[in-house]
């Protein structure tokens, strides 16, 4: 029985290569490192279906060199690695791993609030060098989150978990940034959509939920540090060309914010001499949001049905084109 030819860039859970490996005949790249553009582009010369990962550039060129390419199935909910316009004008439709991850990204971006807030990977970090002298009044003093206000940078399905999980839980109060009206969320919460200048201004706590977009990319420069509070914590899961790191670390050497936490930075992996890693006051995690059994799992099974759908020629579960269709 004839079976489409798929390139998979990387080990997917188990779950999701099972049914790509029983409908598919798959050619799966086992490094640890993804492939280069090159050897990307020679193992889809010839496939019906990929499996992209956001550090797989599927540019124009890629598609190009893949006349029998049907379908591009992205192992992540941002496309920024994908040429969409390229993409649609072949027919192809590109589908993404929405809504499965929320909950896993939103616990993240609290652990990393919660860790910045309360100084734990410098107190961490200082017990097991030795400088954990003795029980200190007046050591690692950090930041409270009871009655405080969080600003929501992107009130999507992200930024509304983060939103209730502080909300609910610490009673903080929510003032938030959205591309149009939130009224459920407003009657919910107790919120406020304010301007981006206010939400600066008076948020004790910053967490970032926006996608990556011309709009949004350096959207946290110099200027915008200077405009929170000195006590602010500012956090980010989203994208790293989110920030000016180079201000990042400013701001919080010079103490014009208080601490960040950080869960994605450019580029990726950030290297290992970068001066951000240097400041005490900043928690980086290896972009871990999605990181949980369960997430990854449904990843898998999502992205597996996106692929199987394309090269089926059926209509994908979850396309971020869906002018192809048209």
């Amino acid at each position: 029985m004839f079976k489409p030819k798929v390139f998979v860039a990387r080990q997917i859970p188990e779950v999701g290569l099972e049914l790509i490996r029983a409908a598919c005949d798959a050619d799966v790249w086992l490094e640890r490192l993804p492939p280069s553009p090159e050897i990307l582009r020679e193992r889809v010369r010839d496939c019906d279906g990929l499996v992209s990962l956001l550090t797989d550039r599927v540019d124009a060129a890629l598609l190009a060199a893949a006349p029998r390419l049907r379908v591009v199935s992205n192992f992540a909910v941002g496309v920024n690695n994908v040429d969409l316009v390229a993409a649609s004008e072949r027919s192809i439709p590109v589908g993404n791993t929405p809504g499965v991850l929320t909950e896993a990204t939103a616990d993240i971006a609290v652990t990393l609030l919660l860790a910045a807030a309360r100084r734990l990977g410098e107190s961490s970090t200082d017990a097991k060098e030795g400088r954990w002298l003795t029980w200190e009044p007046r050591g690692w003093l950090g930041a409270d989150l009871v009655g405080r206000t969080v600003g929501i940078v992107g009130m999507g399905r992200i930024g509304h978990a983060v939103a209730k999980r502080l909300h609910f839980g610490w009673g903080m109060r929510v003032i938030y940034t959205a591309r149009s009206p939130k009224p459920e969320i407003d009657a919910e919460l107790g919120a406020s959509a304010v301007s981006f200048d206010t939400l600066l201004t008076q948020s004790d706590f910053v967490s970032v939920h926006v996608d990556l977009n011309p709009t949004t990319k350096g959207m946290f420069g110099a200027a915008e540090f200077a405009k929170m509070k000195r006590s602010a914590v500012f956090v980010n899961t989203a994208r790293g060309p989110h920030v000016d790191q180079v201000a990042l670390a400013e701001a919080l050497r010079s103490g014009a914010i208080f601490a960040a936490g950080l869960d994605v930075t450019e580029p990726e992996p950030l290297p290992a001499d970068h001066e951000l890693y240097k400041l005490p006051n900043c928690v980086i995690a290896p972009h871990i949001a999605s990181a949980t059994h369960d997430t990854r799992d449904a990843m898998a099974t999502l992205c597996a049905a996106n692929l199987l759908a394309g090269v089926r020629g059926e209509r994908l579960p979850n396309c971020v084109n869906p002018s192809v269709y048209d």
